[in-house]
């Protein structure tokens, strides 16, 4: 059976097409810096929003448009999703999906149950990956949604529910490692707290550290050889999260012996709510050699929570792409569009429109990212700026060579410092605008 029959194979025709499905700018074969576009993005669709986002809101019911699901939360409704969504990937020409366990399989009145029912649609998954060659970027487990998980996960002050979550991502690391998933990424979702007063945090953090040695000795156990990611995300649903932002999570990993495990998975809303931009938090990661993954996305200036709209800023892709190509691409993580079309946009055409704009938001700013960097405007201007490190009392600064008190004779015997060179931020704005 076909789901979208009005849709064809999704084509590249240049930026001149009128075509509304058909790349403008994404052609997976074009080379950027030495990397076709395919695996310089290594693009995934979002399961959770693309096939079980109901278009909910605080204020009102679901509004999409789903005729291929039948309203049940059963298994063989899950099965028949897995369809759907593999005739969408591959009309899409998408190389990649990634999913929680929860997005999947239905949840089951026992853990014994949960766990058929996610191998019963992990059959399905693998069958269709086969048959299309898309493959799972990366898998997660959904340690939020229930209310067990009210108070967290691994950071809750109940010993069984820790027992519960560490049972249930011992058992999604097993399936994506079954399915050939190159990632697997821990979302925390509610790991914080909403009051001091009540909690440990000392306690929670080791728990926490604990719970993430406890995957990392089982992927040993099992020959895991995906790559960890750790997702930062602030103030979502929990007043103070402990993976707030890149700085927190990485700070956590150096604290508890777990670098040499785990690099970081960033989303542009996250990054936006804990007050920085999606670049700031892509570089922070980047220079400690620890950006490995990034779930595509954009908030709402007017809105204060993460509205995960769909990336079609250019200005923002070319900021991802600046630091994204620097490190020469992100393998094994990828371009993830953790991304849900607006509650009015119901309709199943809605969604090829929408990853359509996102992949061609990307390619746009790759190609102005990979110009940029060619014509070296904003690495010259750089190195000029800092040139007085390269040298003298900077060097020594450098080197490590210098001290308060070689300093404080150099200030002497100087007199006058060097006067400062002007940022020009304007004048940096402007050239980009000119590449824009």
């Amino acid at each position: 059976m076909e789901y979208f029959p009005e849709v064809p194979v999704i084509p590249y025709e240049g930026p001149k097409s009128k075509n509304k499905l058909a790349y403008k700018h994404y052609n997976p074969e074009e080379v950027i810096e030495g990397q076709t576009m395919k695996d310089l993005f290594r693009f995934a669709v979002a399961y959770w929003h693309t096939f079980r986002g109901t278009g909910g809101d605080p204020f009102g019911p679901g509004t999409m448009v789903r005729p291929w699901d039948d309203g049940t939360d059963s298994v063989s409704n899950a099965q028949k999703r897995v369809e759907v969504a593999f005739e969408f990937m591959s009309k899409l020409g998408v190389p990649y999906y990634c999913f929680h366990d929860r997005d999947v399989a239905p949840e089951g009145a026992t853990l014994a149950e949960s766990n058929e029912n996610l191998d019963a649609v992990a059959k399905v998954l693998k069958e269709q990956q086969e048959k299309t060659g898309i493959k799972l970027l990366w898998g997660t487990a959904n340690l939020f949604s229930h209310p067990r998980y009210m108070h967290g996960a691994a950071t809750s002050p109940n010993a069984d529910v820790f027992a519960y979550a560490a049972s249930q991502v011992k058992k999604v690391m097993e399936v994506t490692m079954e399915l050939g998933g190159e990632n697997y990424v821990f979302w925390g979702g509610r790991e914080g707290y909403q009051n001091l007063y009540n909690t440990d945090m000392q306690r929670e953090l080791s728990h926490l550290a604990r719970f993430m040695h406890m995957a990392v000795d089982h992927a040993k156990a099992i020959g895991f050889k995906g790559q960890f990611l750790f997702e930062p995300k602030p103030k979502e649903p929990t007043k103070h999260q402990y993976d707030f932002d890149a700085a927190a999570c990485l700070n956590f990993i150096r604290a508890h012996d777990l670098w040499d495990y785990i690099k970081l998975n960033i989303e542009t809303n996250h990054a936006t709510l804990a007050g920085h931009t999606m670049m700031h938090e892509l570089e922070y990661a980047s220079i400690q050699g620890k950006l490995g993954s990034i779930d595509a996305n954009t908030g709402d200036m007017l809105l204060g929570w993460d509205t995960d709209q769909f990336p079609t800023d250019i200005y923002l892709t070319t900021q991802c792409m600046l630091v994204i190509l620097d490190q020469k691409g992100l393998a094994p993580g990828g371009v993830n569009f953790d991304a849900k079309v607006r509650r009015e946009s119901f309709e199943p055409i809605d969604l090829f429109y929408a990853h359509i704009g996102g992949m061609d938001a990307f390619a746009r700013g790759a190609k102005i990212a990979a110009a940029i960097r060619k014509d070296r405007v904003l690495a010259d201007f750089v190195s000029q700026r800092y040139d007085s490190y390269n040298s003298g009392i900077g060097q020594q600064i450098e080197n490590g060579t210098a001290t308060f008190e070689t300093l404080e004779q150099y200030v002497l015997q100087k007199v006058e410092i060097t006067p400062n060179k002007s940022g020009r931020q304007e004048l940096i704005e402007n050239i980009i605008n000119d590449y824009l």
